[in-house]
């Protein structure tokens, strides 16, 4: 049963995926177009690159409620001190960057020097991220956002295919994360922690430390995702990223890591992605009103965390 059950956590993500992409492509001649997948990158990569973050917290058994409304901040302070302030777009952009890491250290902080619960710290400090982003806009989309803020919506033309700067980014920091997570000995010690904590750290890893570099690199990714969201819409959004964090799980749980942490690929997740981005793009192609879109994610979360229940029990 144990032989099974590993290509099942494996491979599963991709069966689904590839199954997915075919039934949606015998349904309408329209799904399977350069456009239509390059645009289904295309609204991905915000979630997509959230969901790098989520996916090294859950590794170590935690989670981030936050990532959304740290997301929406980090990108309203940047089109705001640009477009408001006048302050340089690049220092902008570089002030946005640290909230998010801000916000990041900050959860780091209260689940380790606390030893609370990440679901209730992560729990308050979206509420927090989420006023602050309201009082601060003053419940206003910023509008006019120069350039240097939008570089990752452009597009560059391959073929007939226009395909944007931003979905570029977001490969690149998935490789990256491919690595570090597979091949350092940071990578290692955050499955490690993730599987028994207090044997990571009798065995000479610095848990606390390396819990809050966890958080603190999630934060700084959900900047960098605001930054692709900013350069998407072109706005800074005080109402964006509201079901992102909900969405960045069920990429992560589509994906095969489990939610007890310690075992997961990051390339899993990036499949969780395009997995909600093809279902939610072939849904809409096919005419299905958007309330069974989010039923049949609902639906697909459930399988896959059944499926990682069934995987533990047959690996203890």
């Amino acid at each position: 049963m144990r032989s099974l059950v590993a290509p099942l956590t494996s491979l599963g993500p991709l069966i689904a995926l590839v199954l997915a992409c075919a039934y949606f492509a015998s349904q309408t001649d329209r799904f399977l177009t350069g456009t239509n997948l390059s645009l289904v990158v295309q609204q991905s990569m915000v979630v997509g690159v959230m969901s790098i973050g989520q996916t090294i917290i859950i590794l170590t058994a935690g989670i981030d409620l936050s990532c959304g409304a740290v997301m929406a901040l980090s990108s309203v302070v940047m089109a705001r001190l640009a477009v408001v302030n006048g302050i340089d777009p690049y220092l902008s952009i570089l002030i946005g960057l640290l909230v998010g890491l801000a916000f990041g250290l900050l959860n780091g902080l209260l689940v380790t020097r606390f030893d609370l619960p990440p679901f209730i710290v992560t729990l308050g400090t979206l509420n927090i991220a989420f006023a602050i982003t309201h009082i601060y806009s003053q419940n206003q989309t910023v509008v006019g956002v120069p350039p240097e803020l939008t570089y990752f919506g452009n597009t560059f033309v391959i073929g007939q295919t226009a395909i944007t700067y931003g979905t570029i980014l977001m490969f690149v920091l998935y490789l990256l994360a491919a690595y570090v997570l597979r091949q350092t000995a940071v990578g290692r010690h955050i499955y490690a922690i993730g599987n028994n904590p207090e044997a990571a750290r009798l065995s000479g890893i610095h848990t606390v430390k390396l819990l809050v570099a966890v958080y603190a690199v999630a934060g700084l990714l959900y900047g960098v995702s605001a930054l692709l969201a900013v350069g998407r819409t072109g706005v800074g959004d005080p109402n964006a990223g509201q079901n992102d964090n909900l969405a960045s799980i069920t990429a992560v749980v589509l994906g095969g890591t489990s939610l007890f942490g310690g075992r997961g690929r990051i390339m899993g997740t990036l499949i969780g992605v395009l997995i909600v981005g093809v279902f939610r793009n072939g849904l809409q192609l096919i005419g299905v009103e958007s309330v069974y879109q989010v039923l049949v994610t609902g639906i697909l979360v459930i399988l896959a965390v059944v499926v990682d229940q069934f995987a533990r029990r047959h690996q203890e």
